[in-house]
C-alpha cells in the first residue's frame, strides 16, 4: 500500500502478523515493535484512536483501535484498505449484526411466543466487528457493556445508530441502559459506571422478558452481566424436550431458566439448587410468575457439597425430591485463565462424576462449561473420566454450543466459550 494514510502506524512483529493472518483480531503488547505518526499529516497516536497495523517490511495488515494501557494493544476493526470509518461504516456493522440475528433466530420461536430476537445479544464484540462492545436486547431496552477505550470514544456515535437500525426494522426499542461496571474497564484506564444513557428515557430497571414462552423478572441494574444469560436459550429448549415425566435436578440454577424450561416441558418435578439465596429467591419468583411453582422446589446450597450428600443420605435425597432421572449441570466458569485449567478440569470431572453416581440407567445428564479456556476437548475428556470413575457408559444425545446470537468467529478462540453435552446413561 503506497498511498499516504491518515492514521498513526503500529509496526508489529512477524509473529503478530501471522496471528492476524490466521483471523485473530488482536495485537498484543509484546508484538508491537514501535508506534509511528500518521504518514499523511504527522499526527501522533492517542489512546483509543484508529491506527494502521503494518509489518516491519511495510506490509499493511489492517486498521484497529489502540489501547495504550492494555496488554491487548490493538483490536482490529477492518482488513479493507478502502474502508472509511464514518457513520455509514459503523451503521453497516450494526446492520450486519442485527440481520445475522434475524436470519438465524427470527423464525425459531416456539408457537405462540414472541420472536427470539426480542431477547437476544445484538452485538457480540469482536465476533461482530465491534471490539469491546456488547449489546443485549430485552424487549424495549438495549443493555450495553463498553469494555475498551476505543469503544468508549465511539459510544456516543454508535448508540444512536443502534437505535436507528433496530427501529428502522420495526423493532420497539426505546432506551439504552449502560452496564459499564466490569473490572476489565479498569485495565483500559476507564471508570466504572451504570445507568440510563442520557439521550434516551429512564425506564424501570425491573423488567419482565420472555424466553421460550417463559417470563423472567430481571433486574437490569443489579443482576449479573447485563441481566440474563442469553447464550443458553436453545440449550434450555433441548432440556425442555427431554423433561416430560421426569424428575429433574437443576444444579447451579441461577434464576431458574433450565428448571423452568424443564417444568414447562412437562417434568413431574424440578428441584433447583444454587449457592446464592438471591438467585434462589428470584428462581422461586419466576416459577410463581409462570404458574409452575406447584411442581418446582428450591434449595440454597453449595452444589459441590449437595450432590455427594444426595448420594450418601437417601433420606435427604427423598426429602429433596429424588431419585432424579435428569440432571442439569450449568456451573459458572471454573477457570478464567489458561494457568488454572488443570484445577478446572478436576472440578468439572468431580461434579459430573457426582451427578452420574445419582443417575439410574436410562437417565439423562445435560452438562456444560462456559469457560473459553476449558475447551471442548478438555471438557469431553473430563466427562469421559467422570463416567469411567462412576462405572457407567454414556450415549451422546446432542453436542451443542452457545446460541447463534453469540457467534463463534473462527480464528478467534475466545469467541467459542460455551460447550454443552446431553448424554443418556446406558
Amino acid at each position: 500500500m503506497k498511498q499516504l494514510r491518515p492514521y498513526p502506524q503500529v509496526i508489529i512483529t512477524r509473529k503478530g502478523a501471522k496471528a492476524l493472518a490466521s483471523g485473530h483480531p488482536w495485537v498484543f503488547e509484546g508484538e508491537v515493535l514501535r508506534v509511528e505518526p500518521a504518514p499523511l499529516d504527522g499526527r501522533e497516536a492517542a489512546n483509543g484512536c484508529l491506527v494502521d497495523i503494518r509489518e516491519e517490511n511495510g506490509t499493511w495488515q489492517g486498521t484497529g483501535l489502540l489501547s495504550q494501557q492494555s496488554k491487548i494493544r490493538v483490536r482490529m476493526v477492518s482488513r479493507n484498505a478502502n474502508d472509511r470509518f464514518d457513520d455509514a461504516f459503523w451503521r453497516r456493522r450494526i446492520e450486519w449484526a442485527w440481520q445475522h440475528r434475524v436470519t438465524t433466530m427470527g423464525s425459531r420461536a416456539l408457537p405462540g411466543c414472541p420472536p427470539d430476537t426480542d431477547a437476544c445479544r445484538v452485538v457480540f464484540s469482536e465476533a461482530d466487528g465491534l471490539p469491546g462492545l456488547t449489546v443485549d436486547r430485552y424487549g424495549k431496552v438495549l443493555v450495553t457493556q463498553v469494555g475498551t477505550v476505543g469503544m468508549e470514544l465511539l459510544r456516543e456515535r454508535l448508540y444512536p445508530l443502534l437505535l436507528d437500525v433496530l427501529q428502522a426494522d420495526g423493532q420497539d426499542v426505546r432506551a439504552i441502559y449502560e452496564r459499564c461496571d466490569s473490572p476489565m474497564r479498569e485495565r483500559e484506564g476507564l471508570e466504572l459506571r451504570k445507568g440510563w444513557w442520557a439521550n434516551t428515557p429512564a425506564l424501570d430497571t425491573r423488567i419482565v422478558v420472555q424466553e421460550n414462552g417463559l417470563s423472567f423478572d430481571l433486574d437490569l441494574e443489579n443482576s449479573q452481566k447485563t441481566g440474563f444469560f442469553l447464550d443458553q436459550k436453545y440449550n434450555r429448549r433441548a432440556v425442555r424436550e427431554l423433561a416430560r415425566g421426569r424428575r429433574v435436578l437443576d444444579c447451579f440454577c441461577h434464576v431458574g431458566p433450565f428448571g423452568l424450561n424443564a417444568a414447562a416441558g412437562g417434568a413431574a418435578f424440578v428441584r433447583c439448587v444454587d449457592v446464592s439465596q438471591t438467585a434462589i429467591d428470584l428462581a422461586a419468583s419466576n416459577a410463581h410468575l409462570n404458574n409452575l411453582d406447584d411442581r418446582m422446589a428450591f434449595t440454597c446450597a453449595n452444589v459441590l457439597e449437595y450432590l455427594p450428600r444426595l448420594r450418601s443420605d437417601r433420606s435427604f435425597a427423598r426429602q429433596e425430591g429424588g431419585p432424579f432421572d435428569l440432571i442439569v449441570l450449568d456451573p459458572p466458569a471454573f477457570t478464567k485463565s489458561s494457568s488454572t485449567v488443570r484445577n478446572a478440569a478436576r472440578g468439572y470431572r468431580e461434579i459430573n462424576q457426582a451427578a452420574l453416581h445419582l443417575l439410574p440407567r436410562g437417565g439423562y445428564l445435560a452438562t456444560c462449561s462456559c469457560s473459553q479456556h476449558m475447551t471442548r476437548d478438555l471438557l469431553a475428556k473430563a466427562i469421559a473420566e467422570a463416567a469411567h470413575n462412576a462405572g457407567v457408559q454414556l450415549k451422546q444425545v446432542e453436542e451443542r454450543q452457545q446460541a447463534p446470537d453469540h457467534p463463534i468467529l473462527w480464528g478467534f478462540p475466545p469467541s467459542h466459550y460455551l460447550d454443552f453435552f446431553v448424554f443418556q446413561v446406558v
